[in-house]
């Protein structure tokens, strides 16, 4: 039992860092040692990015992505192949899906994304490495009743999804959905549904939740899926409380959420459907975003979050800054907008690479080429936010360069990107997917950023 020992519990599997777990659970709960995995740093800033290697690759570029949970991640893999040395920056704000369930419920910032991207990370050089990203990978079925009993299945350890793990990892994996299950059944009030679940976000959430530390959460799920150690998954904001994102149209309509925004639902808590036929347009234009208290309904409820520090590190020192294809507004921009990403980014004289989308969506209908510049630039300027912490920065000091898929929808107005101080455009193949239309070839599009990448490196030295 928890009771009188969870201290002590936390002190013997996760060192003397995690000392102070939430209230003690009534259900049986043992977290043993992970397996030939030091679990002891000092901080809880370090959490999310201390697990450095004791023999770093310097001859690989080291870069930083800003991307969401779902675009960038079919060239993660293609992406190891030029280096591992990538921070990958996600936002905390989505509230779709089985993430909206549990944020509703047990609070705190969205993990989807960040669950999203571990599990690309995920190590599966071994038969058990699969399962486990298996495991964390599973997605509950659709039907409520059908659900909640595969969900019980599995947390009492008698799941098919638990063959091929070993014993250390099944406790140490079922200890955190053990501590899910409780914290859902301390809260009477709210029933929870467990249609569409996500079993990494259940993990994810419970080792969030015990720890009350979204980098020592991170820092575990990097462990237990044995993520390179030079990879780094980043929120672009460290916090234990939940985040709203909010829209301003150039109507003046203001939208809260960040589904809302990008795919609404009408309260569905299915898988979201991204088909751009399906979508209404919105009624105008997307001005800006922004944060908003949990409780807002307008731009009056504005909040300002600080960027995580380890985000703002790395942004010093990276050999490469990338902003990824993807819902332009809804997973880069949230990411942008806050202090200090511009004023970093306007310093270095490093690549600045922008991979364009190959389709429109409902957050950018119309758009060219130079409009995402615009949109880019607004938000890192934070042009349209409080007047006393924007910039006057132009363009060309956040992107320099521009990689194009071939056949896209998007329109290159080059004589317009020009103006805007971007000269480098660089074509790249392209494939066509059944469900989003055309995208970039995963091979080329990592060709082409390795010779960007390559090109500076050669003039540094």
């Amino acid at each position: 039992m928890l009771d009188g020992n969870s201290g002590n519990m936390a002190d013997g599997c996760l060192g003397p860092f995690f000392c102070k777990p939430p209230t003690p659970s009534p259900l049986p709960l043992f977290l043993p040692q992970i397996p030939k995995l030091p679990l002891h740093f000092p901080s809880k800033s370090m959490a999310a990015h201390c697990h450095c290697s004791s023999n770093p690759r310097p001859s690989q570029p080291s870069l930083l992505v800003f991307s969401g949970g779902t675009a960038f991640n079919g060239v993660v893999e293609e992406l190891k192949k030029l280096t591992v040395r990538v921070a990958h920056v996600l936002p905390v704000s989505d509230d779709g899906g089985s993430t909206a369930e549990i944020v509703r419920v047990l609070g705190g910032p969205a993990v989807g994304d960040i669950r999203s991207r571990c599990l690309r990370l995920a190590d599966e050089s071994t038969s058990e490495a699969v399962a486990v990203r298996r495991l964390l990978g599973y997605r509950l079925p659709i039907n409520p009743q059908q659900a909640k009993s595969e969900w019980y299945e599995i947390v009492e350890g008698e799941h098919l999804l638990w063959e091929g793990v070993s014993k250390p990892y099944r406790e140490t994996i079922r200890a955190f959905l053990v501590y899910f299950q409780n914290e859902i059944l301390r809260r009477p009030n709210e029933s929870f549904c467990f249609s569409n679940g996500s079993i990494g976000n259940f993990f994810f959430a419970g080792a969030r939740v015990f720890f009350q530390s979204l980098d020592a959460a991170i820092f575990l799920f990097s462990r237990v899926s044995d993520i390179p150690a030079e990879s780094l998954v980043l929120p672009v904001i460290s916090t234990n409380d939940r985040l709203t994102l909010g829209c301003e149209l150039w109507d003046g309509t203001i939208i809260r959420g960040q589904n809302e925004i990008s795919h609404p639902t009408n309260g569905s808590i299915g898988p979201v459907d991204k088909g751009r036929s399906s979508i209404p347009a919105l009624p105008s234009r997307i001005k800006r975003v922004f944060y908003m208290s949990s409780e807002g309904r307008n731009s009056l409820h504005e909040v300002f979050p600080a960027a995580n520090p380890a985000v703002l590190d790395q942004l010093s020192n990276v050999d490469c800054i990338v902003y990824a294809m993807g819902s332009l507004f809804t997973s880069l921009c949230p990411s942008l907008v806050l202090l200090g990403i511009g004023e970093i980014i306007s310093s270095r004289s490093c690549p600045k690479v922008l991979l364009l989308n190959g389709t429109h969506d409902r957050e950018i209908s119309g758009f060219s080429a130079s409009s995402f510049v615009t949109a880019i630039t607004d938000g890192l300027n934070r042009t349209y936010g409080d007047s006393h912490n924007c910039l006057k920065n132009l363009p060309s000091q956040y992107i320099n360069t521009l990689l194009v898929p071939k056949d896209g929808e998007i329109p290159i107005d080059n004589q317009i990107l020009s103006s805007q101080g971007i000269f480098d455009v660089v074509v790249v193949d392209s494939i066509h997917d059944p469900k989003v239309g055309i995208i970039f070839d995963p091979e080329s599009l990592i060709n082409a950023l390795g010779s960007v990448v390559s090109r500076h490196m050669r003039t540094k030295d």
